[in-house]
C-alpha cells in the first residue's frame, strides 16, 4: 500500500553581486548597444541599506498593521507542551494599514470573491523615513541578510524585557530599512518585482512615499508589484517597515530584514511567481514521463498569442547543467489577455532517468527545466525550475520507501536560526550545519516550526536530505500573547499556499506539515475540522504529496488525528511523563502509543516528528548518575541549577521527554513505524529549559557553536552501524575523585567492547536486545588511561584511548575550511582547543581567550557553545567552554588575500591560523 509521486525544486539564483546603493543594470548604460535586454533577470539588493530601530523608551510611530493585545502578567518560565488558549478580541482605537496590505495576498487566495480591495488613500505618505528627500545619513549602513538582534546585548535577570523563550536579545521593537534604486530608462515597459526572501515581521512597504503593500508573517516570502510606483530612468526610494512585537514567539525569531531580496524584472508576459509545477507520473528504467504545469501571467494592457516550450537538461555536477538538453517538450500555443492568466500543460518524456534519493545507498541527482516564452520569435520570458525525478511510497506497515528501497528516517528537528549568527540566513553556515549532521548518519530534517530560507532547500535537494516542510506552530488558538494567532483567521491561505507554492518543485521535500502541536488538539471535532479545511488548502496547491500535523496530546480515539494523512507524534510514541514522579500532575501523561495509533489506524503510515528532547551542557558531567534508562532533570539529578548545566551522560530529558536510548528501544520495538526527528539537531536560540536564565536551549545534539556532544556519538553508532566506531565519555580529569566511583560508558556501532584502566580490563561486555550503550557503572576513579576496545561479531572493529591531560599550555587554531570565497558572504568557522604540551585537549579549561584579524577578513562573531554564557556575539573575547571555543570570519567583499587570525590568553602559548580569501 501506498501512495506514489515524484518531487522537484523550483530554480533559486543565490549567488550574490555586489550591487551599490543605487543600482543600475549594465552599469546603468543606456547606449544603443544595450537596447535588446534579457528576458528575465533577478537582481540582488542586499547590499547598502540604512536601518534605524527606534530606542528603547522612544516611541514608534503610529503607521501600525493592527492593534495587539494588551500584555498582561507573563510567565517567563513556561512550560514547552502547556495547553495553548483562547485568543483575545481587541478593537482597533486609531487607523490601522492592515486594509491596505491585505490585498498582497490577493494571488494565494483561491476564491476571487474573496479578494480583499484596497482602501482609497495612502496612509504614511506624509511619514519623513518614506520620503526620498529624508536624510538618513546617520542611520546605519548594513547589508542584508541582517538580524537587528543577534549582536546583543543580552538581556539578564527574571526581569529583563526579553526573557529566555526569545533569547534574551533585543528581538523586539519597530525599525525601519531604506534604500536609493537607480531603475534604468530601458525597463520601461517591463515589469518590476520586489521579491523579499523572508522579514520579521509585519512588513510594510513604500516605494516612493506610495504604500505598496507587505506581509505580516516573518517567515514566509513574498512578492510586491513595484511597477506602477517606480521612476523609470530615475532615482526611487524603497522604505520597508517591520514591528517585531515581544512575545511572539516560543524561540529565537531574529527581527529584520533576515533573508535576501531581490529585484525580478521581467515582460509584462511571463511565468508567474513560482508558476512552475513538475510532478512524475510514470518511472522505470528507461524513461520518465514528467508533467510540467504552468502559470503564465500578463500584467499588460495587450493580448499576447503566445507559444511556450520546456528544455530539461542533466547536471554534470551540482550547479553545472550539461551542454544539450535530454528532453525537449512539444511546442505549446496558447494566449493571454490582459491582467489574465493561462495555464500550460506538458508531458516531456525523460530518458534514462538519473534518481533522486538520500545518501548513502541513493544520490541526489537532479534535473533543471528551462521554460521558453515566445511571441512572434521573441523571446519574452525564460523560467529554470530545479526539479529531481523519485518515487515515495509510504507504507504503513514497514515506514518511507524511496525509489523502491525502505529508508528509515533518521531525522532531526531544525530551528531557522545559526546560533551565533542569528537568524540572517547564511548559505554556508547552514551548509556546514548539514556536514555535521551527514556525518553523524542524519537523513531527515523536519523544519521547526516554519518554512525555512530557499537557499536551505535548495542545499537539502543537492545533498539528499528529506524534509518535512513546516508552516505554523499555532492556529486559532494562541501559545504566547502575540503570536501567528492574531492574524491567523485572515492571513493562513495566503501564508500555506505561498509555502507550497514556493517549495513543492523541491525533490528533498517528502512531506507537508500544516501544524505543530496546536490548541486544536483539544478542541474535538472542530479542531479537526479545521484541520481538514487546512489540508485540502495544501492538497489544492499540491495534490501529489502526503499532509500531517504534529500531535502531542490528541489521542487515537480522537477526531484530530482523522484528518491526518499521516499520523505524526510528538514524544507520544515512547510516553510522556511515565516517571512516577509524575502520578497526579496536570501535565500530559501518556503511555507508549505506537501501537495504539497503529491499531486504531492500520492504514496510515506512523513517524514521530519530534522523539528525546534529552538535554546535556557539552562537557559537563555531574554525580551520581541515574540507573535509569531516562531520567527527568533535577538538582542531584543530571542537573545544576545554579550553574544552569545539565549532565552529558546523556541520560536526561525534559519532563516530556525521553533519553535516546529509550527512544530507540521503543522504535525498534514497534518496526512500522516510519523513523524520528529527535528535538532536535543543533542547539538554538531561545527556549532553554529547564534553566530560563540562560539564552539557548540544551537539547541539541551539537551545540550552539556546533561542536559535538556525546550523544553526537550514540547516533552515529546507532544510525551509521557500519561505520568502524566506540567512543568513551567522561573525561579522565576527575583529581578531586580520586578513589570514587566514576562511572564509564561506551558508544559503539560494535557489538562488543572490553574497557581497560591504565593497561587493567574491566571487563568485556556485549550489547543486549534494545541496549544502545554500554554501562561500567563501579569504576574507581585513578588518574591515567581508558581505553576502549570494540569488537563486531567477534572480530575487532575500532579503538579509542582518553587520558588524563596535563596542564592547559597552549592554544590550536583549525579552520573547517583554508580557502573561502571573497563575496561577502562566505565564513570560515574556526575552532579554538586549549591543549596540554602532548596536544591533548584539556576537557576542563575555560581560559579567557582574545582574537584579533588581520587581512581581507572580518571577525564575524566568536562562540563557545555554553547555554549560560552571556558574552555577546560579537566580542572578540571569550572564554572557552570545556577546552574549546568558536571564531567565525567572513571574507571582505571583492578583496583577495591571506587572512591570518590570532588568538590569545595569558599563560598559554598563542596560537595563528591562516585563510585565503579567493
Amino acid at each position: 500500500m501506498g501512495l506514489f509521486y515524484s518531487g522537484n525544486c523550483a530554480s533559486r539564483f543565490s549567488r550574490y553581486y555586489t550591487i551599490t546603493a543605487i543600482i543600475f543594470l549594465f552599469f546603468s548604460c543606456s547606449s544603443s548597444d544595450q537596447k535588446v535586454l534579457p528576458a528575465r533577470q533577478k537582481i540582488s539588493i542586499n547590499r547598502d541599506w540604512k536601518f534605524y530601530k527606534y530606542k528603547e523608551g522612544e516611541q514608534p510611530d503610529d503607521l501600525i498593521y493592527d492593534v495587539r493585545p494588551e500584555l498582561k502578567q507573563v510567565a517567563e518560565l513556561r512550560v514547552a507542551d502547556s495547553r495553548p488558549t483562547q485568543a483575545e478580541k481587541v478593537k482597533a482605537r486609531q487607523v490601522v494599514l492592515k486594509p491596505w496590505i491585505l490585498p498582497s495576498g490577493n494571488a494565494f487566495i483561491k476564491d476571487s470573491s474573496k479578494h480583499f480591495v484596497r482602501p482609497e488613500g495612502n496612509p504614511g505618505e506624509n511619514f519623513p523615513f518614506v520620503k526620498i528627500d529624508f536624510d538618513d545619513t546617520s542611520w546605519q549602513q548594513v547589508n542584508l541578510p541582517h538580524d537587528w538582534a543577534i549582536t546583543g546585548p543580552f538581556q539578564e535577570g527574571w526581569d529583563s524585557e526579553v526573557g529566555g523563550g526569545m533569547g534574551r536579545l533585543p528581538v523586539n521593537g519597530v525599525a525601519w530599512y531604506r534604500k536609493k534604486i537607480v531603475i534604468p530608462e530601458d525597463w520601461s515597459g517591463k515589469t518590476v518585482f520586489l521579491d523579499v526572501d523572508g522579514a520579521m515581521s509585519y512588513a510594510m512597504v513604500w516605494l516612493n512615499g506610495y504604500l505598496v503593500g507587505g506581509w505580516p508573517y516573518g517567515y514566509n516570502s513574498w512578492r510586491l508589484d513595484l511597477t506602477p510606483y517606480l521612476v523609470f530612468g530615475g532615482v526611487n526610494q524603497l522604505a520597508i517597515r517591520l514591528d517585531n512585537p515581544n512575545y511572539s514567539s516560543r524561540w529565537y525569531p531574529g527581527g529584520g530584514i533576515y533573508r535576501n531580496v531581490w529585484l525580478t524584472v521581467v515582460n509584462p508576459v511571463h511565468v508567474a511567481q513560482w508558476g512552475t509545477f513538475i510532478s512524475t507520473e510514470h518511472i522505470d528504467s528507461a524513461k520518465a514521463s514528467v508533467k510540467i504545469k504552468i502559470d503564465i501571467e500578463n500584467t499588460g494592457n495587450r493580448k499576447a498569442d503566445i507559444e511556450v516550450v520546456t528544455s530539461v537538461f542533466a547536471f554534470e555536477e551540482v550547479d553545472l547543467p550539461e551542454k544539450s538538453p535530454v528532453a525537449v517538450s512539444q511546442l505549446k500555443e496558447t494566449s493571454v489577455f490582459p491582467k489574465g492568466k493561462v495555464h500550460v500543460e506538458n508531458v516531456i518524456e525523460i530518458p534514462n532517468p538519473r534518481l533522486w534519493g538520500p545518501p548513502p545507498t541513493q544520490e541526489p541527482k537532479l534535473y533543471v527545466a528551462i521554460t521558453e516564452i515566445f511571441q512572434n520569435k521573441s523571446r519574452l520570458d525564460r523560467y529554470e525550475t530545479r526539479f529531481g525525478i523519485r518515487q515515495i511510497e509510504f507504507n504503513p506497515d514497514s515506514g518511507l520507501i524511496v525509489n523502491g528501497e525502505h529508508i528509515p528516517i533518521r531525522g532531526v528537528n531544525q530551528h531557522h536560526d545559526l546560533g551565533a549568527l542569528g537568524a540572517a540566513f547564511n548559505t554556508r553556515a547552514a551548509e556546514r550545519q548539514l556536514e555535521i549532521l551527514r556525518e553523524m548518519g542524519c537523513n531527515a530534517i523536519r523544519m521547526a516550526h516554519n518554512p525555512p530560507a530557499p537557499e536551505l532547500l535548495e542545499l537539502t535537494d543537492k545533498m539528499g536530505f528529506l524534509v518535512i516542510d513546516e508552516i505554523f506552530d499555532c492556529w486559532e488558538m494562541k501559545k504566547t500573547p502575540h503570536d501567528f494567532h492574531l492574524i491567523f483567521p485572515e492571513w493562513f491561505e495566503q501564508d500555506i499556499r505561498a509555502m507550497v507554492r514556493r517549495d513543492k518543485n523541491c525533490p528533498s521535500v517528502f512531506l507537508w506539515s500544516f501544524g505543530n502541536e496546536v490548541g486544536e488538539q483539544y478542541t474535538g471535532e472542530e479542531g479537526a475540522a479545521l484541520a481538514r479545511k487546512l489540508a485540502a488548502i495544501v492538497k489544492d496547491e499540491d495534490p501529489t504529496r502526503l499532509t500531517t500535523a504534529s500531535m502531542n496530546y490528541a489521542q487515537p480515539h480522537m477526531p484530530f488525528p482523522e484528518a491526518l494523512d499521516v499520523i505524526s507524534l510528538n514524544y507520544q510514541g515512547e510516553g510522556i511523563r511515565q516517571d512516577p514522579m509524575f502520578e497526579g500532575t496536570e501535565r500530559i501523561r501518556r503511555p507508549p502509543s505506537y501501537q495504539a495509533f497503529h491499531d486504531k489506524f492500520p492504514n496510515k503510515v506512523i513517524l514521530s516528528s519530534e522523539t528525546a528532547s534529552a538535554m546535556s551542557s557539552r562537557g559537563v558531567y555531574l554525580f551520581p548518575v541515574t540507573d535509569k534508562l531516562s531520567s527527568p532533570i533535577r538538582d542531584g539529578m543530571g542537573g545544576d541549577s545554579k550553574n544552569r548545566q545539565v549532565s552529558s551522560y546523556e541520560l536526561y530529558a525534559v519532563d516530556f521527554g525521553s533519553s535516546a536510548d529509550k527512544v530507540f528501544r521503543e522504535l525498534e520495538k514497534h518496526p512500522f513505524v516510519a523513523g524520528e526527528f529527535v528535538w532536535n539537531g543543533f542547539d538554538y536560540l531561545g527556549e532553554p529549559t529547564p534553566y530560563y536564565l540562560s539564552r539557548s536551549s540544551y537539547t541539541g545534539i551539537i551545540d550552539l557553536a556546533g561542536f559535538k556532544k556525546d550523544r553526537f556519538y550514540l547516533y552515529q553508532a546507532h544510525w551509521r552501524p557500519d561505520l568502524p566506531m566506540v567512543h568513551i565519555l567522561p573525561h579522565w580529569n576527575w583529581p578531586e575523585r580520586v578513589g570514587k566511583i566514576t562511572p564509564v560508558h561506551v558508544f559503539t556501532s560494535g557489538d562488543e567492547v572490553e574497557l581497560f584502566l591504565n593497561g587493567k580490563s574491566l571487563g568485556r561486555k556485549r550489547k543486549n536486545k534494545f541496549e544502545y550503550r554500554l554501562r561500567w557503572d563501579n569504576v574507581i576513579y585513578e588518574p591515567g588511561e581508558l581505553k576502549a576496545l570494540a569488537f563486531k561479531n567477534g572480530k575487532p572493529w575500532a579503538q579509542t584511548v582518553v587520558k588524563t591531560t596535563g596542564e592547559a599550555s597552549k592554544l590550536r587554531l583549525t579552520a573547517d575550511r583554508n580557502v573561502i570565497e571573497a563575496n561577502g558572504y562566505d565564513l570560515a568557522f574556526i575552532t579554538v582547543e586549549i591543549v596540554d604540551k602532548d596536544g591533548l585537549v584539556v576537557p576542563r579549561s575555560n581560559h579567557e581567550i582574545v582574537f584579533s584579524i588581520e587581512g581581507p577578513g572580518t571577525i564575524v562573531a566568536t562562540d563557545n557553545g555554553n547555554p549560560a554564557d552571556m558574552t555577546a556575539f560579537p566580542s572578540k573575547v571569550r572564554n572557552a567552554f570545556n577546552g574549546l571555543a568558536l571564531v567565525i570570519v567572513r571574507a571582505e567583499p571583492e578583496k583577495t588575500g591571506t587572512i591570518v587570525v590570532s588568538a590569545n590568553s595569558s599563560g598559554l602559548k598563542a596560537a595563528k591560523v591562516k585563510i585565503k580569501s579567493k
